[in-house]
């Protein structure tokens, strides 16, 4: 390194000068004098021995930081962390231990980031100290200001405890796949958010869009910190931005909520944002305000269970996809749920061993009614067409004429759209159409091929059903069928109906097969209506009971014949009728051999259909 002084400079100065910094800086230095271009002095850096067999280790600055380490590990003040057992929920960090703890639940001494003693499977956290300086006693600049009291809520003058601002954020390894996750802790300020919070929350998605990997939300948040709210409400970088960067993982990676408690305003929307919601009884709760503020803005008194609980999301609202017992069983339902996902859009889900059915598809036939008025529950038919043990239904409750579920076939994951003559004898409602269409979009965007099991007299009719938007809803299935690129495979089971032919992946929606059961009917309407629409004159011309009975019955026959599945495939409208006891072997060597079929959607920005 060349250094130029003054020319007065002396050799002792230029000396000096030459020594200070090749000690300080660490390399060669040489000191010019005024304009010479020799040196007037040089000088290298001294040269240190490391004593490599004397036992060096951690100094009380090491120390101290892991003493600040452990207590942010504690979490908020100890008097909320106690009422946590009589809410029925683990402390944030017991929670990452259910979750990630692997076998034993702690790090063994050898294991990279063992010195925090967190769970084996954490492979790093982010933002530890978050609002470090707005709580600990050890601060820079809080020396003589106070710190925590015995309780953990400060003098007054400190704050109240608020570890990591309230969020942990980090990555960690889940039944095999590496995830982001974030999680609230319910100890400090609710599970409520301010700015450092938000900030960990971002960058946690931003580098999910980078690493395109999976993003699990552990909720149990009460919402945004009024009292703090400048400076992360309306920001371009502020709570906002969640919803931005949600949409923007929405179909790039699975995004999969868990809710643990009250999700209230904007915490409400992480979980609808989300691919897959799942509630907890007893604890979840999700809605846009809370009782207090429903009762101010529209006088209704209600209790928050009754507001935006498990029932009401599963059952009416659709927002749940799945409700757990506690929280061990949520953890158990996301890991089956993760295995028929990729780590991101593009790849093929992930394959498992082949298992054969629950029940033999030798009783298929005899499963499936000759009348197609007749109910029966599709999971049955489903059970002898998935592998054993695989079939993993979606909103059970909500829209249940039509059954939304994972399965696997030959071990390849499916995603099944199945009406249900068991409930309102398959006919679809709104809420039904609506359903089936999110499911449809979620296995489009992750490469998880779709099964149709048809069998519905169509979308229903009605005044209500008008109300409830049908033609809106229905619309918005038959966008998603036609859209989905991915394999599709149908199967007219029995009766296939009006416009629900359409909605269930019919001839007309690009589907790879369309397989007929020799129970299977396609038409306009079914026989009784069609009979009463177009034959109610003429028969009612007829005097005679008898005559009258007999001829309704000829019509009818003759109506079947015209719909009959065997003129469906003589007329080349289906692809083939198959004995019911081969179905499960035909679709899974279908599913195989159309594995890798390319499908291209015209060149635009995208639908007008939401």
């Amino acid at each position: 390194m060349n250094v130029h002084v003054g020319a007065a400079a002396t050799p002792e100065e230029a000396e000096a000068i030459a020594k200070s910094l090749a000690e300080h800086l660490g390399v060669d230095v040489d000191v010019h004098v005024g304009e010479s271009a020799e040196p007037a002095a040089s000088a290298s850096p001294p040269e240190v021995e490391y004593p490599l067999d004397d036992d060096l280790g951690p100094t009380d600055r090491e120390r101290a930081l892991r003493a600040e380490i452990d207590d942010i590990l504690e979490g908020g003040p100890e008097k909320y962390r106690d009422r946590l057992p009589e809410q029925g929920k683990l402390f944030v960090r017991d929670r990452l231990d259910l979750w990630f703890g692997g076998e034993g639940g702690t790090r063994g001494a050898g294991d990279a980031g063992a010195s925090d003693g967190g769970p084996a499977g954490v492979h790093f956290e982010d933002g530890k100290f978050a609002a470090f300086d707005d709580w600990h006693p050890n601060a820079p600049g809080r020396a003589g200001r106070g710190g925590a009291d015995e309780d953990g809520e400060g003098d007054g003058e400190s704050g109240d405890r608020l570890p990591g601002d309230g969020l942990l954020t980090g990555a960690a390894e889940f039944e095999g796949r590496d995830v982001h996750f974030m999680a609230n802790d319910f100890t400090v300020k609710a599970g409520s958010m301010a700015a450092k919070g938000v900030e960990k929350f971002l960058r946690m998605q931003q580098r999910a869009l980078k690493t395109g990997n999976p993003v699990l939300y552990l909720m149990d948040s009460s919402g945004g910190r009024i009292d703090q709210q400048t400076g992360f409400f309306a920001n371009r970088e502020g709570i906002g931005k969640y919803y931005y960067n949600h949409s923007m993982l929405s179909g790039a990676v699975p995004q999969i909520c868990v809710l643990y408690g009250p999700c209230i305003a904007g915490a409400a929307y992480t979980p609808v944002f989300a691919d897959f919601t799942v509630m907890v009884e007893g604890m979840s709760a999700m809605a846009i305000a809370s009782p207090r503020m429903v009762k101010m803005v529209t006088g209704e008194e209600i209790e928050l269970d009754e507001l935006g609980g498990p029932r009401v999301h599963a059952e009416e609202s659709g927002s749940a996809d799945l409700v757990a017992r506690d929280e061990e069983h949520a953890r158990e339902l996301v890991a089956d749920l993760i295995g028929y996902l990729p780590d991101k859009a593009g790849e093929k889900p992930p394959r498992a061993e082949t298992k054969s059915p629950k029940f033999s598809p030798d009783g298929i036939d005899e499963l499936i009614p000759e009348s197609p008025n007749r109910p029966y529950d599709v999971r049955d038919l489903l059970d002898r067409i998935a592998d054993a043990e695989s079939v993993f239904e979606l909103k059970e409750g909500y829209g249940e004429e039509i059954v939304t579920a994972f399965c696997r076939i030959d071990g390849r994951p499916v995603g099944v759209v199945a009406n249900d003559p068991a409930v309102r004898s398959g006919a679809i409602f709104p809420d039904a159409a609506e359903k089936a269409a999110e499911f449809i979009w979620t296995c489009d965007a992750y490469e998880i091929p779709l099964l149709y099991l048809c069998d519905t007299p169509g979308f229903m009719a009605g005044s209500q059903v008008e109300t409830d938007a049908i033609l809106e809803k229905g619309k918005k299935m038959i966008y998603a069928t036609s859209s989905a690129t991915v394999p599709k495979q149908t199967v007219v089971v029995r009766k296939a109906y009006g416009a629900g032919i359409y909605a269930m992946g019919g001839p007309a929606y690009d589907p790879e097969s369309v397989i007929g059961l020799p129970s299977g009917e396609i038409a306009i309407m079914g026989p009784e209506a069609a009979i009463n629409a177009v034959y109610a004159r003429r028969l009612a011309e007829i005097d005679d009971p008898e005559e009258r009975a007999e001829t309704e019955q000829r019509l009818r026959e003759e109506y079947r014949e015209d719909i009959d599945i065997h003129r469906m495939a003589s007329e080349v409208v289906i692809d083939e009728i198959v004995p019911p006891s081969t179905l499960r072997e035909e679709l899974a060597a279908r599913f195989a051999f159309y594995e890798d079929v390319e499908k291209d959607l015209p060149d635009k920005k995208h639908g007008t259909v939401l």
